[in-house]
């Protein structure tokens, strides 16, 4: 799981997170998971309140307390949690450690794929008759 240090700066976040790919990574704080950091929280609180990115921590713009969700969560409570709180990440956790980030790409992608086998299923069913 992609991490950074609440008081790393926010441009070493935003090259982490274009090195990676991604969106979004957990900040920690002594070592431990305290929240994250999304694109969104960049345009927002650094260049829209025009603050400079060499010298603004992490910790001053990361979203926190987290949301998270345990392996258990179903797609069906992740859509309706990002729904309903307006975000894009889940971190999941199990037994107090993160072991893993869900984003709505990847509930999109999923949703897809079951999509797509039920219309085989279905179109199969159909044709054997």
């Amino acid at each position: 799981v992609l991490s950074v240090d609440a008081d790393a700066s926010v441009l070493e976040a935003a090259q982490q997170m274009i090195d990676a790919n991604v969106a979004a990574m957990l900040v920690s704080v002594g070592g431990r998971i305290s929240g994250i950091v999304t694109e969104r929280d960049y345009l927002r609180r650094v260049t829209l309140e025009g603050r400079a990115d060499r010298d603004t921590a992490v910790r001053e713009i990361m979203s926190s307390p987290l949301i998270v969700i345990s392996p258990d969560t179903t797609i069906e409570e992740c859509m309706a949690l990002m729904t309903e709180r307006r975000i894009r990440h889940l971190p999941v956790a199990e037994h107090g450690d993160v072991v893993g980030v869900i984003s709505i790409g990847d509930v999109v992608k999923f949703q897809s794929k079951q999509q797509s086998v039920q219309i085989q299923y279905l179109t199969e069913y159909i044709n054997a008759r």
